[in-house]
């Protein structure tokens, strides 16, 4: 049975099946901390799964706002001419909370606060906690997660 385990503390994400580790890989979580409350910008913790896998067969770097392709491939032209947008490129991995009251319905859903795992542009750092509350990886990384996993698979986000 594969699991993801998001290690905030390293800024790592790990896919396991079993026991055995198919995939480590530097990201960068919330640059405000963790925290499950809408509109915190923070990372959620917990036991959560993959509600949606979004963008198969995307080209690498495709644009990606609302879950939806702009049909725009990310360059740093593009990123000069777009300095507010927060990049979410390649493919995303959506993610629901499954702990009723921590990270699931209310004030504390992670799906309704559009939390993913997702690619991000090669020229940002990981490793340290940069984003909105997403957890972003490298293009490549990404591509190979998302190639690797089902709708369904369990993801632990820890401190």
């Amino acid at each position: 049975m594969k699991t993801i385990k998001v290690l905030v503390s390293e800024q790592r994400l790990e896919l396991y099946d079993n026991d055995h580790v198919l995939l480590s890989s530097s990201v960068s979580t919330a640059k405000k901390g963790v925290g499950e409350i809408n509109g915190s910008e923070m990372t959620p913790r917990g036991w959560h799964i993959i509600r949606a896998k979004i963008g198969a067969h995307a080209e690498k770097n495709s644009v990606f706002v609302a879950r939806r392709p702009t049909g725009e491939i990310y360059d740093r032209a593009l990123r000069a001419n777009n300095p507010q947008r927060d990049w979410i490129l390649t493919r995303i991995l959506w993610l629901s909370g499954i702990e009723p009251g921590f990270n699931r319905l209310g004030q504390v859903d992670t799906m309704q606060r559009y939390i993913y795992i997702h690619g991000c542009p090669d020229d940002d750092q990981l490793g340290i906690p940069g984003s909105h509350g997403c957890i972003k990886m490298r293009n490549s990384e990404i591509v190979r997660l998302f190639d690797l996993v089902d709708v369904g698979t369990k993801v632990y986000i820890v401190e």
